[in-house]
C-alpha cells in the first residue's frame, strides 16, 4: 500500500483475491487524530463507478477502542457487492490483539 496521510494525500493498494489482481485508490479527506479518518474510495473491480466516502470513527474509553466504519455513496449495484468491511475489521482485530 501506498499513502500519503494528510488531507488530500493520495493513497493506493493493490492485491490479488481469488485469482484477480486488483487496485484501490483514492484520498484522504479528513483526518482528526486519533479519531477520524476519511478518505475516497475508487476500486478497480467495480469499473466505471462513482467515487464512494469510507470513514473510521473511533472511540477509546478505558483502554478499549470502538471503531465504526461508514460506508457512503455506494450505487446500488456497489453496495450488494460491497461485502468486505467485516473481513477487514477481523483482521485489523487479530492484529491489535
Amino acid at each position: 500500500m501506498d499513502s500519503d496521510l494528510r488531507v488530500g494525500g493520495k493513497w493506493r493498494m493493490r492485491g490479488v483475491a481469488r485469482g484477480n489482481a486488483f487496485t484501490c485508490h483514492g484520498e484522504y479527506t479528513r483526518i482528526e487524530r486519533p479519531r477520524l479518518l476519511e478518505f475516497t474510495w475508487n476500486p478497480s473491480w467495480q469499473g466505471e463507478t462513482t467515487e464512494s466516502l469510507v470513514r473510521f470513527d473511533l472511540d477509546e474509553k478505558d483502554g478499549v477502542t470502538i471503531v465504526r466504519v461508514t460506508h457512503s455513496g455506494l450505487t446500488p449495484a456497489a453496495r450488494a457487492s460491497h461485502k468486505g468491511w467485516p473481513q477487514v475489521l477481523s483482521w485489523l482485530k487479530a492484529y491489535s490483539e
